[in-house]
């Protein structure tokens, strides 16, 4: 079996390439920067370099797969939701030249919405531009990541975290390893096939009371949290250097799922991943 893997190095890839490896795979990865993988992955993997939005070369790396996962790559421009509809042509391609018949494709909770959510919006156009290829394909519908709390060390340093969303409403938040075990099981499994929605919650639904109660418990320093305005955020985000498309699409991601939203899928024993076994304080250092 034939496996491809797009960006092998990050949060998620990298779990879903050393996942594979270890259940007998050796995986093709497909990467901009295939040096940046870690040593004692090389020798394991068929790494090609590849930029995704290129789409004749994801077809020409593709070639040959029975089965992919697709991640729509970071934007690198000022328009995020043009750079998700650039991905999506690489994918739409490649998966058309190559007669692939199978994907797992990373997608976030809110895609269910299909507009109205910021950046999200790109993922739930990728997701119908696959469903229309008439291929084996499932949509993971991934929680709130952990780790994006990591580029907010400057605020957790300072013992405060400003957000946008109500501090007691609930969320789903996930690891990237477990969105990771979730996707390599459903690559390598027979069992499934037609269009497929997979929600990856996470160990539990927490709000932001309860993350600062975590954090502080984890770190043992008093962290608290605020919700600020969604213009005391902008200007936040626009003083970090984003352009004013990127603002309003990384707002969207949290106002439009902040009222009347349900999931079309509610947390259940198949959308909640295990707990994190529980470890000692941690120091916020200046490494992520």
């Amino acid at each position: 079996m034939q496996i491809a893997v797009t960006t092998p190095t990050g949060n998620v890839g990298r779990h879903v390439v050393a996942t594979l490896i270890r259940a007998g795979i050796r995986p093709r990865v497909l990467s901009r920067h295939p040096d940046r993988l870690a040593p004692e992955v090389r020798d394991q993997v068929d790494a090609v370099p590849v930029d995704q939005y290129d789409a004749d070369a994801v077809a020409a790396a593709t070639e040959g797969i029975d089965a992919l996962y697709w991640v729509n790559p970071t934007s690198g421009s000022d328009d995020p939701l043009a750079d998700c509809a650039r991905a999506t042509g690489s994918v739409v391609h490649a998966v058309t030249a190559n007669g692939i018949g199978r994907v797992v494709f990373q997608s976030s909770v809110g895609a269910e919405k299909r507009h109205g959510a910021g950046e999200i919006d790109g993922l739930a156009h990728t997701e119908t531009a696959l469903d229309d290829l008439g291929i084996d394909v499932t949509h993971l519908r991934c929680g709130y990541f952990f780790t994006n709390l990591e580029p907010q060390l400057d605020a957790l340093r300072a013992g405060v975290l400003q957000v946008i969303l109500p501090l007691d409403q609930p969320m789903a938040w996930v690891a990237p390893r477990d969105i990771a075990e979730v996707a390599t099981a459903r690559l390598l499994s027979p069992a499934w096939s037609g269009r497929r929605v997979q929600a990856v919650h996470g160990p539990a639904d927490l709000t932001w009371h309860q993350v600062a109660a975590v954090l502080t418990a984890a770190t043992g320093r008093k962290i608290s949290v605020e919700q600020i305005t969604d213009d005391a955020m902008r200007t936040q985000l626009r003083r970090a250097g984003m352009s004013d498309a990127t603002v309003e699409a990384v707002l969207g991601m949290s106002t439009g799922l902040r009222e009347d939203f349900v999931p079309e899928q509610l947390r259940t024993i198949r959308t909640t991943t295990r707990p994190r076994s529980r470890r000692g304080p941690t120091t916020i250092s200046g490494r992520s």
